[in-house]
């Protein structure tokens, strides 16, 4: 079908790095403190180095609108206020963008120089945005062949827009000069499906150095989309990733429902799936070299102190060999940062996919169906519960009733949660059985677990139940 449709796309991801910012040392937090200072900006376009003003900025200028910055003193600087000239680029971050470019088989470049790239809607102060190019002419293997990674970028993040007028957009600080990594494919994708999947390997790449921020808007996907008969349109603003399909479908539709051939132009995702225009399509006139950084050298030396990390998938695969578990439970794990062999190691006497269990499908459990907040718990909380397990002062059956007491702050009394000896539990179940007469195995075994609670694990109980059956 997309082939029919003369269909092309190509995605770009952006990610946030952790750690400090790109160009001062304030934090990456980005924190929710209150406001404790303010400044407010006119903002206009400058001709770029092909000496004509971008198309895009022309448009955001003829909105007139005055820009409102505000932020709390601890988390920004005279850099993001543009008050200050920008501090050497953060290295650390600059090695991430290199460690990226490897894993994606990409030529790091000889020299970054630093770029400005013209944005007036308010969104940077400085009334550009600091770019840089690092890797060219990568490529992945997907399952639809090869896909070419033209360029990685290291640039700075944009500030968080709070609240729109006809006049003025006011605008919060903290997120701006985040170090933001701008990963970008060629038009080879096949269809949506192909975009979606490009768009979960690149993630997983991203995610398997452990040095970007993980949450809510720390990555963004933008999907360059055509037909034949239509043209150009980037989508910005996916809710995720399994939106990405339905709303490059829609797009389609769209285009083929147009009468006259529009011209590109850049397009904000909506949650229903539809997108609405943004601005025209940018070009090449909005950039001009930085006169406030230098150019950076990429000695050999560099780049091969920079080692490529094992990607998740292989690690993954990893986990599950060495510890016998579950997909599943290896890619909730590492996608939690849960050391797991420190717990393996530490509580041998477990099964390790009773351990994966505890550690990953109890705290959903309480989640979902208790309706608990697991924010609280903490690794002593899960270590001091499997030590009790693995003593065997506690049945497993008891480990979801005592997490739930920790997760709410409340005490817990090991006492009550003692496991039953062998006589106790046969006792309390020939009782049961001999006051219930006829009862089935299941209704039984509702009554045992009722009367025992978290004293006899079910496979014990079982057990005992079928032998006096």
């Amino acid at each position: 079908m997309s082939e029919d449709l003369g269909f092309k796309a190509g995605l770009e991801i952006h990610q946030q790095l952790d750690g400090k910012k790109l160009f001062c040392n304030c934090s990456a937090m980005n924190s929710s403190k209150e406001t404790d200072r303010c400044t407010h900006r006119k903002l206009r376009a400058v001709v770029g180095e092909t000496g004509v003003i971008d198309v895009a900025a022309a448009h955001e200028m003829t909105k007139g609108k005055s820009f409102e910055y505000s932020s709390d003193h601890q988390d920004t600087c005279l850099v993001e206020f543009d008050e200050e000239p920008p501090h050497d680029v953060n290295k650390e971050h600059l090695a991430t963008a290199i460690m990226v470019s490897k894993l994606l088989n990409a030529k790091i470049v000889d020299e970054v120089q630093i770029m400005r790239k013209i944005v007036v809607d308010g969104s940077n102060v400085s009334g550009f945005q600091r770019s840089m190019l690092v890797g060219i002419n990568g490529e992945i293997e997907t399952s639809k062949g090869i896909v070419k990674i033209p360029t990685i970028l290291l640039e700075e993040e944009a500030a968080q827009k709070l609240t729109t007028t006809d006049k003025t957009v006011s605008f919060k600080l903290d997120r701006l000069g985040i170090a933001l990594l701008e990963v970008s494919t060629d038009a080879s994708l096949k269809d949506a499906e192909h975009v979606k999947e490009v768009a979960e390997y690149l993630g997983m790449i991203l995610r398997s150095t452990e040095r970007v921020k993980r949450g809510l808007g720390t990555i963004r996907q933008d999907v360059n989309v055509s037909i034949a008969k239509g043209y150009r349109v980037e989508i910005k603003g996916f809710q995720d990733l399994k939106s990405i399909p339905k709303v490059i479908k829609k797009e389609i539709e769209r285009q083929q429902g147009e009468k006259e051939k529009g011209s590109p132009h850049v397009r904000k995702a909506e949650a229903d799936f539809s997108s609405t225009f943004m601005r025209p399509m940018p070009g090449g006139a909005r950039l001009y070299p930085e006169t406030d950084v230098l150019p950076i050298r990429i000695t050999e030396k560099f780049k091969k102190s920079i080692g490529a990390p094992m990607l998740l998938t292989e690690r993954t695969a990893e986990l599950e060999k060495k510890y016998g578990l579950s997909d599943v439970h290896a890619r909730e794990l590492l996608k939690q940062g849960i050391d797991f062999t420190a717990f393996a190691k530490t509580h041998s006497k477990i099964k390790s996919d009773q351990i994966a269990k505890i550690l990953i499908d109890t705290p959903k459990d309480l989640k979902s169906r208790l309706k608990i907040d697991i924010s609280k718990l903490s690794t002593e909380d899960f270590n001091e519960v499997l030590s009790k397990l693995s003593s065997e002062e506690i049945s497993k059956d008891a480990v979801t009733d005592i997490l739930a007491l920790k997760a709410q702050g409340k005490k817990v009394d090991y006492t009550s949660f003692k496991q039953a000896d062998s006589s106790e539990i046969e006792a309390t179940i020939k009782k049961i059985v001999e006051s219930k007469p006829g009862l089935n195995a299941g209704a039984y075994m509702g009554l045992v677990m009722k009367e025992l609670g978290g004293k006899v694990d079910g496979k014990t109980a079982m057990a005992v139940l079928n032998k006096l059956l």
